[in-house]
């Protein structure tokens, strides 16, 4: 008998019957014009990358003027990456320092709260 391992949300396993194919220079290279125009536009950027599961991993971006945005990947070497060519710092944990200096507006407010602040009513079939 042998014993599983298993990960934390935000590990990912080293190798899996389902792990995606190896990372291109193409996909680092889309990354990295996207990162770093973001940074470009919010006078810099820190970022942290977290595992979503079998779609990838997510880098959210925290600019220094407070706007933030990510980008999503089946490879965490792409996002890192990228990362590392747009100069962007990365971060272990959305720690709450760099979650202090997010600044949601009132499109985000009405998002989170729905139609219970006048947000936009979800009208798919799903949600009947």
């Amino acid at each position: 008998m042998t014993e599983s391992t298993k990960t934390s949300p935000d590990e990912t396993p080293a190798d899996g019957p389902s792990a995606p194919p190896a990372v291109s220079g193409r996909e680092v290279k889309r990354l990295t014009r996207r990162v770093r125009s973001f940074a470009a536009a919010h006078g810099g950027a820190e970022g942290q990358i977290a595992y979503l599961g079998i779609r990838g991993h997510r880098l959210v971006l925290v600019g220094t003027d407070g706007a933030w945005g990510d980008v999503v990947s089946p490879h965490r070497a792409a996002l890192e990456g990228a990362a590392e060519a747009a100069g962007v710092t990365l971060r272990e944990t959305f720690d709450g320092e760099m979650a202090a200096r997010v600044r949601t507006g009132p499109y985000e407010w009405t998002r989170m709260a729905g139609i219970q602040l006048g947000g936009p009513s979800n009208t798919s079939p799903a949600a009947a």
